[in-house]
């Protein structure tokens, strides 16, 4: 039987609650070190996804790039975006975000050097290119669903 199912034949489209980004378990995986899917639409309609870190901030997500990449750049043509937060160790635990996504370069370099800390210990990213400008978008959510298996 699904959790949440009052009978093993239960359809499982059952509405629920929408979920919010304030819920115990969404701020665990959102606060622990677990990566996401960004999905965007590229110029011709079809789906870009792509492995990030991100953090949790404000009502909101955010997640960081160098500029030019193809997602970045998907995101500042179409603001459209949805983000799949899953458990590390547990893909059947996640949280996905879809909502708006609003650029920003004013705190991108600190932005991945908070991520740098959170995801892999460093006080600094160590990846930068030389020349590189990093961007920040921020997802404001319209849409929250959390699932948990296992």
């Amino acid at each position: 039987m699904l959790p949440g199912a009052d009978s093993p034949l239960e359809p499982l489209g059952k509405l629920r609650a929408m979920a919010s980004l304030n819920d115990p378990e969404v701020r665990e995986l959102l606060a622990n070190p677990n990566y996401a899917v960004v999905s965007t639409f590229n110029a011709n309609g079809s789906v870009h996804n792509t492995i990030v870190r991100l953090s949790a901030e404000n009502g909101a997500v955010a997640v960081n790039s160098a500029i030019g990449r193809i997602w970045p750049t998907n995101l500042e043509r179409d603001p459209r975006v949805t983000v799949l937060v899953f458990e590390s160790g547990n893909p059947y635990h996640y949280v996905e975000i879809r909502g708006q996504a609003t650029a920003s370069r004013d705190d991108a370099d600190e932005h991945i050097n908070s991520l740098s800390k959170k995801y892999i210990n460093q006080d600094e990213y160590p990846f930068r290119a030389p020349g590189e400008e990093r961007i920040k978008f921020t997802i404001e959510p319209e849409h929250i669903r959390h699932m948990k298996q296992g």
